[in-house]
């Protein structure tokens, strides 16, 4: 029977399947969450960017070991065919060589998008964990009533760090970026601000202050609706190792190096806030971390 020429060959595949199957067992392992075994969240600095980075991590495993097994599998299954055929069909031959040929290239360009991925989230979170010691120097003990959240989850997206000072709420952002080059080799890196925008050496964008303003504008309505009175709420906006050039800053956004962040944080005023509404704020943003942080434990592991 001629159909059993093309199933037989399957047999051949086995091995490479089963394979596979050890593989994507070990990225669920590697995937399996870590919760903190006490009655409070896992937020540290950067969290959010952790997690993107194990999540950058499998994918690269997963492409890595996945793909010479996948790209193989045609020529596998080609090496079975010729036992259970009495002549050769070149033109076959031909479509298993570049059936593999484009798996070699897809997961070789899987591999370089990994590899660019994990070296953007790598510098990303070396800049959120700077600031977020910058950021602790403000905790301080209970007189001193300094505090700081980090990885606050929202709605759709997550706010960096929210700091809660006697003079104000404060949304810090942070975005890492490379310093530029010049044509004589130096560094490039002072950045304009601008309403709208950041004039980079090379390049402009418009998207950090934009996102600083959403976490502005949203935790400005959510702590209202919790706390029930309007609660002044300030961005910051951090690129860790660039000089800030603010002379046609918008003031809504303070944008700025990250250096002295504690200090600048300090010095800051939002506008009024008293004591009860200072320790709601406080008790408000607690409860939605462990809120959250509930809702990850229900979730199953993928």
């Amino acid at each position: 029977m001629a159909w059993l020429e093309y199933l037989l060959p399957l047999i051949f595949l086995f091995p490479m399947a089963a394979m596979a199957s050890i593989v994507l067992a070990l990225r669920s392992l590697h995937d399996a969450r870590v919760h903190s075994p006490f009655n409070a969240p896992l937020h540290e600095p950067g969290q959010a960017l952790r997690h993107r980075l194990d999540q950058a991590f499998s994918s690269l495993f997963l492409n890595g070991a996945l793909g010479p097994i996948i790209s193989l599998a045609p020529l596998v299954y080609g090496m079975g065919r010729m036992l259970f055929v009495d002549r050769q069909d070149w033109v076959e031959w031909a479509l298993y060589g570049l059936l593999s040929t484009l798996l070699v290239l897809t997961f070789s360009l899987l591999l370089v998008r990994d590899y660019q991925r994990i070296r953007r989230l790598k510098l990303g979170l070396a800049c959120e964990l700077a600031v977020g010691q910058e950021l602790e120097r403000l905790v301080r003990p209970d007189a001193h009533p300094y505090y700081v959240f980090h990885d606050v989850p929202t709605d759709s997206f997550t706010i960096d760090h929210v700091v809660v000072t006697p003079h104000g709420v404060f949304v810090v952002e942070t975005r890492a970026r490379t310093l530029a080059i010049g044509t004589d080799g130096n560094e490039l890196n002072t950045v304009a601000v601008e309403r709208e925008r950041l004039r980079f050496p090379h390049w402009q964008e418009r998207r950090p202050l934009h996102k600083t303003r959403q976490g502005v504008s949203w935790l400005t309505h959510w702590l209202e609706r919790r706390c029930g009175v309007p609660v002044p709420v300030r961005g910051v906006l951090v690129l860790p190792g660039w000089k800030i050039d603010n002379s046609e800053a918008a003031p809504d956004i303070l944008v700025v190096s990250g250096d002295t962040l504690a200090q600048q944080i300090t010095e800051l005023t939002s506008g009024p806030l008293n004591d009860a509404i200072h320790d709601k704020v406080i008790n408000v943003l607690l409860e939605r971390a462990k809120l959250m942080e509930l809702k990850h434990l229900r979730q199953p592991s993928v």
